[in-house]
């Protein structure tokens, strides 16, 4: 097949920092290359996937994170380059309600977000024409008017990810610095089990900030500690050293990139159990789902008896790259009808 993938112009691809769904599109792009298929990927022009790329944005627009303008530029000249692809993975918001000025284009789009109420119209517009892929069935569990073409996890290299013994005597949280990320509540474990944490995570929008100085700074010390944005080999061995991740969510959280992450280096999660966590989490073999931060600081003392072999056979055996390639493939063939 001859495979076009449209990437989201806010980040490059692979990402240099944040970017969970750019981490997605790259492994696709290139496990598509990979099994025998054509692909060409439409980026921005920073980008260094190593397949053949087209761009009309010089770098990603992370500054400006859902701005109309720039999406729309971005999306009108990516359907220009795909026109004769057998299909088109599209990654946007915008781009599959684009392509129904091209009835003849065969368009497949993963929604990466979750189905509220703002968007769900325009899914449903979508739907009829263009073929959606959700990454969990948590994601689509709020929207069951909307017909769904395929739920397709997240599956990454679990080869490209140190295992570690977890002797690092700290947990770790990576995520955006968000009320519904909940770095706060994390923060409220370490100073309940007196186990140090190190905190990774975006902190731009003003949000975020405001989180951050209300929830975060005023307990930071020697042993909560907030890092930054970290690069990939950096999170990798921050992942490998940790007794554990804490994943606190409070929301509908449509997968969690990080969380298999984790278990790819071994390192057991502790997740509330909103969206897609009790699809990722074997509770009591992978980690532990707990319903608050009273709970999770209790079963964090327990995580020793979390085999982290088992952790990382998790992600080899199922969230996997070639796992997740295949079954988009699947998906493509039945669309263009091979």
């Amino acid at each position: 097949m001859r495979i076009a993938v449209i990437a989201p112009p806010w980040a490059p691809i692979p990402p240099t920092l944040y970017g969970g769904i750019e981490l997605v599109v790259d492994r696709l792009a290139v496990g598509f290359q990979d099994a025998g298929h054509e692909v060409l990927l439409f980026t921005t022009g920073d980008s260094t996937c190593e397949v053949p790329r087209q761009y009309v944005l010089d770098r990603a627009e992370g500054g400006r994170i859902g701005a109309a303008a720039i999406e729309l530029r971005h999306v009108i000249a990516a359907y220009d380059a795909v026109q004769g692809f057998d299909i088109v993975h599209d990654h946007t918001l915008m781009g599959p309600l684009y392509a129904e000025r091209y009835p003849g284009l065969h368009v497949v789009t993963t929604i990466h977000g979750p189905f509220n109420d703002e968007l769900r119209a325009i899914y449903g517009r979508m739907a009829p024409r263009v073929p959606i892929v959700a990454v969990s069935h948590a994601q689509r569990k709020p929207a069951p008017e909307i017909p769904i073409a395929r739920v397709i996890h997240h599956g990454i290299d679990v080869e490209a990810f140190p295992f570690g013994a977890g002797d690092g005597g700290y947990c770790v949280f990576l995520g955006r610095l968000s009320p519904d990320k909940g770095a706060g509540r994390a923060v409220d474990v370490a100073r309940k089990t007196g186990v140090p944490l190190k905190i990774v995570g975006k902190m731009r929008e003003p949000i975020e900030h405001a989180y951050f100085e209300r929830q975060v700074a005023p307990y930071l010390n020697d042993e909560i500690e907030y890092l930054g944005e970290v690069d990939h080999e950096e999170k990798l061995q921050l992942l490998a050293g940790a007794t554990a991740m804490l994943f606190p969510i409070r929301w509908n959280e449509p997968f969690g990139l990080v969380m298999i992450e984790a278990l790819a280096c071994g390192t057991p999660v502790l997740a509330f159990p909103e969206g897609a966590a009790p699809e990722v989490i074997e509770d009591g073999r992978t980690g532990f789902l707990c319903h608050d931060e009273a709970q999770m600081a209790e079963l964090l003392e327990s995580v020793g008896t979390i085999d982290r072999s088992a952790c990382r056979a998790a992600v080899a055996g199922y969230f996997s790259t070639g796992r997740m390639v295949r079954e988009h493939l699947d998906l493509f063939a039945d669309v263009i009808g091979r």
